[in-house]
């Protein structure tokens, strides 16, 4: 858990005063719902920002000759934001539109250090394998650029259709490292404030694999006695109802599977410094689980430190 001094950022990330609403405006219908639940929920301003592509604004005279007119894409820009703007006002919400142009990612991460915003909000899309690994996605660029939560609404994420229902969860998928503590810690506070179930989930490699090795599994794991410690630590400080979880298995897809049976309206995830190789290279769980999650994903990117794998780190969640 945090050093005293990490206390007031985390409440702050726990309780935004500024969202920072980051569109490609066909996504609207899918993250706006979310934007005004938890803007709602915290009383933070709303920013609705898009970023025009480099080009977008060409358009055709009457001769077919391409000419530059960043007017018109604002102009439609600004007609698609202002019907939620006027939604946000109704439901007495403070929102405000944005529009400038260049290089998405880039932008999005200075308009955040401007504006002094607390979370940034934005779709992702899945995309084949090949598109993925050449391209990555905004999302990827922006969680991996900033050093505050971003939380991302995948193409399958969707508010419940019955409010007030069963209790709220967050899921926080640990990696137990202590580099790990920042988003474990955001977890708490934001499970506390909504007056939800905390899962602490840790994924450990097959059982047949553990079991070759010599090694504890499931309950009688070595991640099963430090969680039942965290879990004890975070009770103390966050005074909420915490579940500590030990599974095997795929982590992307255990943390989705864990996701869907706990019934998360979130899910809090740590994602950790890589270099540009292996970032292609590797098996990134956090992009599938933003790809394919059915609630917002928070991710919350580790301190810089050692984060080389050891054998123990082997069998932690890896992106």
């Amino acid at each position: 858990m945090p050093e005293p001094a990490m206390d007031a950022g985390l409440e702050r990330w726990a309780h935004p005063d500024v969202l920072l609403v980051a569109t490609d405006l066909t996504d609207l219908d899918r993250l706006m719902p979310f934007a005004l639940e938890q803007a709602g929920e915290t009383g933070a301003r709303l920013v609705l920002l898009h970023v025009l592509a480099v080009g977008a604004a060409v358009a055709m005279d009457a001769a077919g000759m391409p000419f530059y007119d960043p007017g018109s894409a604002q102009e439609l820009a600004a007609k698609l934001l202002e019907p939620w703007q006027q939604v946000a006002k109704r439901h007495e919400l403070a929102c405000d539109i944005l529009l400038c142009e260049g290089n998405a990612a880039e932008e999005i991460a200075e308009a955040a250090r401007q504006l002094h915003a607390d979370r940034v909000l934005l779709g992702t899309r899945s995309r084949s394998k090949l598109g993925k690994l050449l391209l990555g996605s905004v999302a990827e660029q922006v969680l991996r650029s900033v050093n505050f939560p971003v939380i991302t609404v995948g193409p399958e994420a969707h508010l419940p259709v019955e409010r007030g229902g069963p209790e709220r969860v967050v899921l926080h998928a640990t990696t137990l490292r202590e580099t790990s503590r920042p988003s474990a810690a955001l977890a708490c506070r934001i499970a506390a404030n909504q007056k939800a179930k905390l899962v602490l989930l840790h994924v450990l490699p097959p059982i047949d694999e553990m079991e070759r090795d010599g090694l504890p599994t499931g309950l009688d794991s070595t991640a099963m006695h430090e969680l039942h410690i965290l879990s004890a630590v975070t009770r103390t400080r966050c005074c909420l109802t915490v579940e500590p979880r030990v599974v095997h298995g795929n982590p992307s897809i255990e943390i989705l599977a864990e996701a869907s049976e706990q019934r998360a309206n979130l899910i809090v995830l740590g994602a950790t410094h890589r270099s540009a190789l292996e970032n292609l290279t590797r098996d990134r769980v956090i992009y599938k689980v933003l790809a394919h999650a059915r609630c917002p994903v928070l991710t919350l990117r580790e301190p810089l430190g050692n984060v080389a794998e050891s054998e123990a780190g082997r069998m932690a969640v890896q992106n």
